[in-house]
């Protein structure tokens, strides 16, 4: 079983108390503001040992570390800069990967460079162990540029001398992986899918919090020797099969025409028109996936003692995890006074942030937050909803229609709310008094909705954000959200502009 605590790439810190002389060992993190070595960081630092991070550009992760965590400014490709990152450390975890940087296959010149630079400066420094992730396949075959690769990264670190802990991993499930995006992202937009051949391979996908238990679990190993390890979850599944699984999940029906003749290249010019984001790895990822990626040599199920969980669980894990980390999010600060931020695309229809979309707006009142939420707090029911009141009841008697609830609930209280509400045909999920109320919806839709309020101070008096999100179910979702756009300007910014109008009432009310 996997340790307590695990779940998509958190770790309780009661699962992570390791013995004195690990605690005292200063251990290195490159590729921090990387998918895995973003999640691992937060492990190291629960452990209690001294960490070092390694960056380009040290302002993109100094707000994300711990207080006790140093960054330090360095480059793999220039060896001069990993004097000072290696000095004193007794572990490295190599997680650095340049598949992304560069056009036409010359990651692999650079991962080699780089690989090379990193081995020589780390026996240099005296490091007593070099914990490497790579690509799972048989060497046997005719690897993918990409896994190749991969390979021989793990071989040029053995080549110093330094012990290396290699594990190559499959596909990695977890909430913001790059493959777990790519299949989200074809499952979510196509009902009817044109697929390769390869969406017939195999492979061994491990999920984000087993890889990671791995990871950690590889400092305290017995061994002064360089081993390689093949990692994966329980099962074993096509990417076809994870795609399926994925909509049954999500409570979707997708239908696969199977065909021959989409090539690595077309298929990386299919997904990159499908799947925009992942145009920059197009042909070396689809290349990699064309291989079968399972676990031929078990060793690390017998040198780790833990079971990892399979593809139903894992998917599971990382659906759950992408609700908690949206729901988590504060809008006043992940999006900008422009009205973006790198991690949301501004695009017709509001924002996209994952495959959730985003309407979010703010004003700013001449009002304390506890007069401005207030009037908030009041919001549906007999008070209704400050603007285009009969355009909310027309939606309730459609949705009633539809055998939904309707307007009918109303609230409980005209005044106080509670989490677990009902207000009209919305649901409070969250209250935060003066601050934060997130409600739910519950009428009939293809997909998932919120609304949700965030009041803030400011130098003038408070600023209010209202924001709205839905999480479309398939391609009816994302139809029904872009064909209601339109009415959003009417509906949320009269809204909004009704919760000021109502504040600065209640403001000249108090005065007199």
């Amino acid at each position: 079983m996997r340790p307590d605590g695990f779940r998509d790439g958190v770790i309780a810190s009661a699962s992570l108390r390791r013995s004195v002389s690990v605690r005292s060992r200063r251990i290195l993190l490159t590729g921090a503001s990387g998918y895995v070595g973003g999640r691992l960081l937060p492990q190291l630092e629960a452990l209690g040992s001294p960490v070092r991070c390694l960056s380009r550009r040290p302002e993109f992760i100094e707000d994300q570390v711990g207080s006790t965590t140093e960054v330090v400014e360095g480059d793999v490709l220039r060896e001069e800069t990993l004097v000072r990152a290696l000095e004193g450390v007794h572990t490295a975890y190599y997680l650095v990967h340049s598949m992304a940087n560069t056009d036409d296959g010359a990651f692999d010149a650079q991962d080699r460079l780089g690989a090379e630079n990193f081995a020589r400066a780390a026996s240099a420094a005296g490091v007593e162990r070099i914990i490497y992730l790579g690509g799972l396949g048989d060497e046997k075959s005719d690897l993918s540029v990409h896994l190749r690769s991969r390979h021989e990264v793990g071989r040029v670190l053995r080549e110093s001398g330094v012990p290396v802990i290699e594990f190559r991993a499959s596909v990695v499930i977890g909430s913001g992986s790059l493959s777990f995006e790519m299949l989200s992202a074809l499952v979510e937009r196509l009902p009817v899918m044109v697929t390769p051949k390869w969406v017939h391979v195999t492979a061994q996908p491990i999920g984000i919090a087993d890889l990671l238990a791995y990871l950690v679990a590889a400092l305290e190993l017995e061994t002064d020797e360089s081993r390689i390890y093949e990692i994966g979850g329980a099962d074993t599944a096509s990417y076809g099969e994870l795609m399926q699984e994925y909509a049954r999940q999500r409570g979707l029906r997708r239908r696969m025409i199977s065909v021959p003749v989409l090539t690595p290249r077309l298929s990386s010019l299919w997904l990159g028109l499908v799947t925009p984001l992942y145009a920059r790895v197009g042909r070396a990822l689809i290349q990699s996936i064309c291989h079968e990626t399972i676990v031929r040599d078990d060793r690390a199920r017998h040198d780790f003692e833990f079971e990892p969980i399979g593809v139903r669980e894992a998917i599971s894990d990382a659906l759950a995890n992408e609700d908690r980390e949206f729901a988590q999010t504060r809008w006043s600060d992940a999006i900008s006074a422009g009205g973006t931020d790198p991690a949301v695309f501004d695009t017709y229809g509001g924002l996209r942030k994952g495959r959730r979309l985003v309407d979010s707006r703010q004003s700013e009142l001449i009002a304390s937050p506890a007069d401005a939420f207030a009037v908030i707090r009041r919001i549906g029911g007999r008070t209704g909803w400050y603007a285009s009141d009969w355009l909310w009841r027309i939606r309730g008697f459609i949705d009633l229609l539809a055998g939904g609830v309707g307007m009918r609930r109303g609230r409980r209280d005209p005044d106080s709310l509670r989490i677990g509400d009902s207000v009209d045909w919305w649901r409070v999920e969250s209250y935060e008094p003066d601050h934060r109320l997130r409600l739910r919806a519950e009428m009939k839709l293809p997909g998932r909705a919120w609304l949700e309020f965030e009041v803030n101070p400011s130098e003038q008096g408070c600023t209010v954000r209202q924001t709205a999100t839905f999480d479309p179910s398939g391609l009816p979702g994302l139809l029904y959200w872009y064909a209601i756009y339109p009415l959003h300007a009417a509906v949320f910014g009269g809204m909004l502009a009704g919760i000021e109008q109502a504040v600065r009432q209640e403001s000249k009310a108090a005065e007199a």
